[in-house]
């Protein structure tokens, strides 16, 4: 391949840092109202600088929700076609107050950009709009045909992209998909996810009475909800971290032998990263495995009772509990969801009642490591970053990815160049520049070395 583009995004690496800084200046939130007008400034910024780069048909796509911005280059006659996606909002910024500098004010310490959506996910996206205009400028061509597609809503769960999906499945027909929107193990160790784990986020309520009572007068004889909920949310757990929802693993599809040699060579760097005092959970399993092969139950919050300063004796009616559960291959959502409601009703006690809302869920997803796009991430990221890439199954749930696989039946490339360390959807985000510059590169060799395969 010609390396001219590379040369050329070498040249211009000042000017991409200068427009991912603008783009990142832009508080594109997309679970607040009052940023609607900062997500349609984000989608404008990204269509205009597409359309620089020389994509054609580009346009602001509305929803119901937060647009799209669709563009395509299909010049490249007898090529595959490669579909690359991106998130451009970010999640909210609190607690405000550990931020070292203002989130939507880039600042760049020690080869990192410090800004909200610097690695989740506009730094990444943006890397594969440098990597076309790299392309499109020095040899005045792609050696792919190239659509875009980049959402508003991946951070509220992406409402409205199934149904344009679905309903546009002719418009984004391509051969593969190549995302960025994950991290790998370190500057010069490039990490190859090939599978997903799917989710479902639920809401627990119990009620115990139909107003809240003073303790001294009610206390002993009403059963206090947070109490109540708290032994509900006891055993879903044993000593071992397994959960205890009767047939939750029944469909968990094992680890082949060949995977679990691929990830007892991963590092193992979850204290380091973490802080945490010691490791938790099935130990028959090695730490990938539980990360990336088997599913979990998890409690994100507790809501109930008075939690201000000074006391209050008061007994709450009610309580609530936030949950989500991390599935794995062949694990279906809905009966899962049916399991966990028949295990709640079995271990309620019969002197509260209870509720559950359900709320996103989405499968676990696996792509073929042997598939030609996969083998060309493999090889673009050596060539860029010096080394052969790691395999994992990635613990976190990237539902565009099974939608992809769903309507469009394409493989999915999951070529990240964040780090673990990131801070992303935390205070003090950050992007580790020199990631960016390698990763402007991978993609310019992935579409060079994806088009040799086809």
């Amino acid at each position: 391949m010609s390396n001219a583009a590379i040369n050329y995004a070498n040249e211009h690496r000042r000017q991409y840092l200068t427009e991912m800084e603008a783009l990142l200046s832009i508080p594109s939130i997309s679970a607040q109202s009052e940023h609607i007008p900062d997500m349609e400034k984000a989608a404008r910024w990204i269509a205009d600088r597409l359309t620089d780069a020389g994509i054609e048909n580009v346009a602001i796509v509305p929803t119901a929700g937060h647009p799209l911005v669709y563009g395509d280059w299909l010049h490249a006659e007898g090529a595959p076609t490669v579909l690359i996606y991106g998130h451009y909002d970010v999640q909210p910024v609190d607690p405000i107050d550990l931020w070292d500098t203002p989130p939507f004010e880039p600042t760049i310490r020690d080869d990192y950009i410090y800004a909200r959506g610097a690695t989740d996910d506009k730094g990444q996206m943006f890397a594969h709009i440098a990597a076309v205009d790299a392309m499109l400028n020095a040899d005045g061509k792609l050696p792919v045909n190239v659509k875009f597609l980049l959402e508003g809503e991946e951070e509220v769960g992406s409402k409205n992209l199934e149904d344009f999906i679905a309903g546009h499945a002719d418009l984004l027909k391509t051969d593969c998909a190549l995302i960025s929107d994950s991290h790998i193990i370190s500057p010069t160790q490039p990490l190859a996810a090939y599978g997903l784990r799917g989710l479902v986020i639920l809401e627990l309520e119990v009620r115990s009475a139909a107003r809240d009572m003073h303790s001294g007068q009610y206390g002993g004889v009403v059963h206090n909800p947070l109490t109540a909920l708290v032994h509900i949310l006891a055993k879903m757990h044993n000593e071992n971290g397994t959960v205890q929802i009767p047939g939750f693993y029944d469909d968990v599809l094992p680890v082949s032998a060949e995977e679990h040699e691929m990830m007892a060579k991963l590092p193992d760097h979850i204290l380091e990263e973490t802080g945490a005092k010691k490791l938790w959970g099935e130990k028959e399993f090695n730490v990938h495995e539980r990360t990336g092969a088997r599913p979990t139950f998890e409690i994100h919050g507790i809501v109930g009772g008075y939690t201000g300063e000074g006391s209050k004796t008061v007994i709450h009616a009610h309580a609530f509990a936030k949950l989500s559960m991390r599935l794995v291959p062949n694990q279906d959502p809905e009966k899962v969801i049916e399991q966990f409601k028949a295990y709640v009703a079995d271990i309620t006690p019969d002197t509260v009642d209870v509720e559950i809302r359900t709320y996103d869920r989405a499968p676990a997803s696996l792509v073929d490591r042997h598939d030609p796009a996969i083998v060309a991430m493999s090889q673009a990221y050596e060539e860029s970053f010096g080394n052969p890439p790691l395999f994992a199954r990635e613990g976190g749930s990237i539902p565009v990815v099974l939608l992809f696989q769903q309507y469009l039946g394409i493989p999915v490339a999951l070529m990240g160049i964040g780090l673990a360390d990131d801070n992303l959807h935390a205070p003090n985000e950050r992007f580790y520049l020199p990631n960016f510059y390698h990763g402007i590169e991978a993609s310019i060799r992935f579409m060079n070395i994806y088009a040799a395969q086809k």
